[in-house]
């Protein structure tokens, strides 16, 4: 068994609120609304669920074993407490049978979602609790996706945890040129919390752009960008989150375990 959390995660603080002045007491000053200076741009919060309130209702989808392999062992995806529990046992199997999938999908929003578009800039912050159990992988391990909705259709960016030489790591990449925006080291950030901030700027062939923050106790561990990327495929993009590996390991990583998710946030430069 590995040591859980002792206490509540830290939530990403909500973007802070403006004051912006009316008509009416522009006139008081003596100049009209139209002569007020225009907003600096900032970001804008659009989603910020909570898995002790919303639960799963947080997200558009949720892909908890697609092909019925493990009945006995679900659910494989809920709400525990603060937190989002994906668990992985090694008899899971999705619908094809040489990998695995728990995760969700989307940001729902009441009766909508969240639709990221080209030419808009978005942000996703949150925490992740990630076991020693939970190890990289000689092939893919994801625990974050963007993706085109839809079924048989690639991932545009991908957080893996990946074996690089032998070590374990935990990686950013744009997928389809399999360009690295950032790597560290995974084995120190097993069994504590650590927070992600990741900003996408969608957009096609070179119009698109990423930074890739992770924290671990307050420290930076990585921080990677990279501009002129191809961030869209079409429809629209939006993030999945959940464990989702190959059986094709060759390092014996593969074992029962289990990843938690909190202080989800999604925020809008506007």
């Amino acid at each position: 068994m590995h040591p859980e959390p002792s206490s509540r995660p830290r939530r990403p603080h909500a973007a802070s609120r403006r004051t912006v002045l009316g008509a009416a007491l522009g006139a008081v000053a003596g100049v009209t609304a139209s002569a007020q200076p225009a907003a600096a741009a900032g970001w804008q919060l659009r989603w910020s669920p909570s898995a002790r309130t919303d639960g799963l209702r947080a997200f558009e989808t949720v892909e908890d074993d697609r092909a019925g392999s493990h009945p006995a062992g679900s659910p494989h995806i809920r709400a525990e407490g603060d937190n989002w529990r994906f668990t992985m046992h090694t008899v899971d199997r999705d619908t094809s049978p040489d990998r695995q999938r728990q995760e969700v999908t989307g940001c729902r929003d009441g009766s909508s979602y969240l639709r990221r578009l080209p030419g808009e800039t978005w942000r996703l912050r949150y925490s992740l609790y990630i076991p020693a159990a939970l190890k990289a992988t000689t092939f893919f391990t994801h625990i974050m996706q963007m993706k085109q909705p839809g079924t048989g259709t690639s991932p545009i960016v991908v957080q893996s945890l990946r074996r690089v030489n032998g070590a374990q790591t935990i990686e950013l990449k744009l997928f389809g040129s399999d360009t690295l925006v950032g790597r560290t080291g995974l084995e120190p950030l097993h069994d504590r919390w650590i927070d992600v901030d990741f900003r996408i700027g969608i957009g096609n062939g070179s119009a698109g752009s990423v930074r890739w923050i992770v924290k671990s106790g307050g420290t930076t561990v990585v921080d990677g960008s990279r501009t002129g990327v191809d961030t869209f495929l079409a429809d629209r993009v939006r993030p999945k989150w959940g464990i989702y590996r190959s059986l094709g390991d060759s390092s014996g990583s593969l074992q029962n375990c289990h990843l938690l998710l909190t202080g989800l946030r999604a925020c809008q430069l506007v």
